[in-house]
């Protein structure tokens, strides 16, 4: 059986749709990397389209083996095996992702929104703890808008692709409650454009996401580090238009991905703003009196 690491699809950090270390302290983008490229190894592993639901389990469990220390080493865990001793993290976090790729190697259809929700607390909410938790921010302070916010990019991926998702590895994230209530068909989504009905299912979804996203809003103002606020600024104003977006266009027959340009110019005007307000709250904040 192929490794890993012969399993690669070659996407890196900087194909993603969402901003991966862009604006954070240099110091905070080793452990973060090293997350990304063990995650995104074992991702390639649940999502390659000829491996049995057998083998990508096995592969699946080789990698949690080796970040645990329980297995051989592997070179797409050694690097976050070290990077979690060093900081003194756990690997709780990318033991969860480990389940949810476990998940999608056998599971290809969610029977409605809470299993979904269910799903992407494994898949999404993670990360975001992750990166609260390398820039040691308080959990019970930023976890839950964190997990709002990384559950509404998560099915906002899945929108995004929902086409290719369908036709590339027989998986369907939109819950099955949601074609009902809309009378669409799961087979639509190989079609080259989208019928209203699915459509309408699709708008829906977005709907639904654009409401979670609302929930994890005030997260940039929660965290203390300014650089990780500017980049969860970014994502959020780039989630918030692509989702609003979906709510109108079809992913299946039109652009719903930025440009670089717009990438670029959306997520700087979020930073901006977010700069601006924290360095408005300081210089409105009242001065601490001296000792007397």
């Amino acid at each position: 059986m192929s490794t890993a690491t012969e399993l690669r699809s070659g996407k890196g950090h900087t194909d993603e749709n969402f901003p991966v270390a862009k604006f954070i302290q240099k110091r905070h983008r080793g452990p973060i990397l090293a997350f990304y490229r063990f995650v995104r190894a074992a991702d390639d592993v649940a999502d390659h389209p000829t491996l049995l639901p057998d083998q990508k389990l096995v592969l699946l469990d080789s990698l949690d083996a080796a970040l645990t220390g329980n297995g051989p080493p592997d070179e797409e865990a050694e690097p976050l095996r070290h990077a979690l001793a060093e900081r003194g993290l756990t690997p709780r976090h990318a033991r969860d992702l480990l389940d949810a790729f476990r998940l999608d190697a056998k599971k290809s259809r969610y029977a409605d929104f809470s299993e979904l929700m269910a799903y992407c607390s494994l898949s999404a909410m993670p990360v975001g703890r992750f990166v609260l938790d390398v820039h040691g921010e308080d959990p019970q302070r930023t976890w839950p808008a964190s997990d709002a916010i990384c559950a509404a990019l998560q099915i906002l991926n899945h929108l995004q692709d929902c086409g290719k998702d369908y036709t590339g590895i027989d998986r369907v994230y939109i819950p099955a409650e949601i074609f009902e209530n809309h009378d669409a068909r799961i087979e639509d989504l190989g079609a080259p454009k989208a019928t209203p009905q699915l459509k309408a299912a699709i708008a829906d979804l977005a709907v639904r996401t654009e409401k979670l996203l609302e929930e994890g809003r005030t997260l940039p103002d929660l965290v203390r580090d300014i650089r990780l606020a500017a980049e969860l600024s970014a994502i959020y104003k780039l989630a918030q238009t692509l989702i609003r977006g979906l709510q109108h266009r079809d992913p299946l027959s039109e652009k719903v991905h930025f440009s670089k340009v717009g990438f670029a110019a959306t997520a700087l005007t979020a930073v901006t703003g977010t700069m601006i307000r924290r360095a408005f709250s300081r210089s409105s904040a009242p001065a601490k009196q001296g000792a007397l």
